[in-house]
């Protein structure tokens, strides 16, 4: 029998077109490329259970932090498109990293199909509790008054773009020093040891609620709900803004069936009262979107994040 070339390249595509028709039939991996703690990892697992419920199947995290997302992403990359691996992608390893990290061997939107968005958070601008900035406007004329003295740490490419974008806008020249993740760069904050940090918003708040660190600001264009004592940077230095944002993908090619199924099952798990609780108290706004949605804003947020990394100075490496 002849073989066609088009059925010789279709043939393989076969498997995960009947799959498809009874996905999920068995166990999803959800791939975090940070590790554990981390927001990213934070947010997943406040969703696994939910998730598992309403698709009838197990919904397992697996953390593979390294190379800023990139080991993990590629991990999902490879794998067949069944489905049955996911990927979370943030701002770090879904827009950044297309123009920080030189020849990327992986690209957001060819390599994978966007499944559904996830949710969105500020960052809070943390310092030690010794430092003599009491707000915002204070810590900008600190930071005035001692040029190239000041530090900033920062553990993920967001949060450095975020601190070099205070020094821009407000005329500073705080240093960065680099930490291995979030939750290192607010350690050396509590330790006193760097004088600030924009941290993910649920592990400041919970440092600043108990007295280890103080909050001079949020990086949302107004007061957050979850903390309307805290005062939004952009009172102070107006125009500042941050967001953060989290989506789910899986490797292109992922049958339309899976998709579909997959991102009703996250719409109904994002609108239920006691999931968005929950992720409110981390200080997580969910957001459900269709695939298509979820598909251009990734492509309008890539457009951003490039124009705010190379506005703020910082060099492909």
């Amino acid at each position: 029998m002849k073989i066609t070339r088009r059925a010789a390249l279709a043939a393989p595509l076969l498997p995960f077109a009947a799959q498809a028709q009874t996905w999920p039939d068995r166990p999803i991996r959800i791939v975090v490329a940070f590790p554990a703690g981390s927001v990213t990892d934070s947010l997943m697992r406040n969703l696994v259970e939910p998730l598992s419920r309403e698709l009838g199947q197990s919904v397992i995290i697996d953390n593979r932090p390294g190379g800023s997302g990139v080991v993990g992403t590629m991990t999902v990359r490879s794998t067949p498109p069944d489905g049955n691996s996911m990927i979370v992608l943030s701002v770090t390893n879904g827009a950044l990293n297309t123009y920080l990290v030189r020849n990327l061997a992986y690209d957001p939107i060819r390599d994978f199909t966007q499944l559904g968005f996830l949710a969105e958070a500020p960052y809070l601008l943390v310092v030690p509790n010794s430092s003599p900035a009491r707000n915002m406007a204070e810590f900008i004329a600190l930071a005035r008054s001692r040029p190239g003295e000041l530090t900033f740490s920062h553990g993920n490419a967001s949060a450095l773009i975020g601190s070099e974008l205070l020094n821009r806008m407000a005329g500073l020249r705080m240093l960065a020093i680099p930490s291995r993740g979030g939750p290192e760069a607010l350690t050396e904050v509590l330790a006193g040891r760097i004088d600030s940090t924009l941290t993910d918003f649920a592990a400041g708040l919970a440092q600043v609620r108990d007295g280890r660190v103080r909050a001079l600001g949020v990086t949302t264009p107004g007061a957050f709900p979850l903390a309307p004592e805290i005062p939004p940077i952009s009172a102070a230095l107006p125009g500042y803004e941050l967001t953060v944002w989290f989506g789910l993908a899986s490797p292109a090619g992922t049958p339309a069936t899976v998709v579909a199924r997959f991102n009703e099952a996250l719409a109904k798990v994002l609108a239920l009262p006691e999931v968005r609780e929950r992720l409110g108290r981390l200080g997580f706004a969910p957001r459900a979107m269709p695939p298509e949605q979820w598909r251009d804003y990734l492509q309008a947020q890539i457009t951003k994040f490039t124009q705010l990394a190379r506005d703020v100075g910082l060099e492909p490496s």
